[in-house]
């Protein structure tokens, strides 16, 4: 049981590369909007983040973005356990409490170095969502808004032009509580659930 006044994080993870999702848009009639993209580019970044609840408390959103080496050049194109690992501390130090933490099984979630980290810690509790439920995780939400504003119809020039709109979008979010706990929402989830009454 996790104790008295923890915070609830879900955490996830997305990644951005720099080819430009493409969204809905106007343009007078007769003229077709384009996006022009020099080629495809297999740069990648990978952004971790808790989205931490709490009744009576401002909800936050913590994040931590790593930019990954080109994978041709033998680069991991994911996050290592590690990457996982220390935006939890971040949000136990920002926090200041304890953290109930609710993801998914993808299988970095499940590094036997990642349960030992949680098990040795008595601040965090770890429970994971069912398989294939991305609808009840309010990251997902997240990520949505994150490329509906931040990165539609837009041609990055470079990598640290893609990294500069994230940071923007990201920060946007975090500063406008009502959009994180909008995502909470969408899943259906509360914070608080009454206990089943036995029959």
């Amino acid at each position: 049981m996790a104790a008295l006044g923890a915070w609830l994080c879900f955490e996830d993870e997305a990644g951005f590369s720099m080819t430009p999702p493409t969204v809905r848009t106007w343009a007078r009639r007769g003229h077709t909007p384009v996006i022009r993209v020099r080629g495809r580019s297999q740069r990648r970044f990978s952004i971790a983040a808790p989205a931490c609840y709490k009744q009576g408390e401002r909800s936050r959103l913590i994040y931590r973005p790593k930019r990954h080496v080109d994978h041709k050049r033998g680069g991991r194109r994911s996050f290592a356990w590690t990457d996982y690992r220390d935006p939890l501390i971040a949000a136990h130090q920002q926090l200041g409490a304890p953290i109930v933490l609710v993801w998914d099984n993808l299988n970095v979630h499940r590094d036997r170095r990642l349960r030992e980290f949680i098990n040795t810690h008595d601040w965090i509790t770890c429970y994971f969502l069912p398989s294939y439920a991305p609808d009840l995780n309010p990251v997902e939400g997240i990520w949505s808004l994150l490329r509906r504003s931040s990165q539609a119809n837009t041609a990055f020039t470079e990598p640290d032009h893609l990294m500069s709109a994230l940071r923007h979008g990201l920060r946007q979010i975090r500063y406008r509580t009502n959009l994180i706990d909008g995502c909470l929402a969408e899943t259906g989830l509360t914070l608080t659930t009454s206990r089943r009454q036995r029959q």
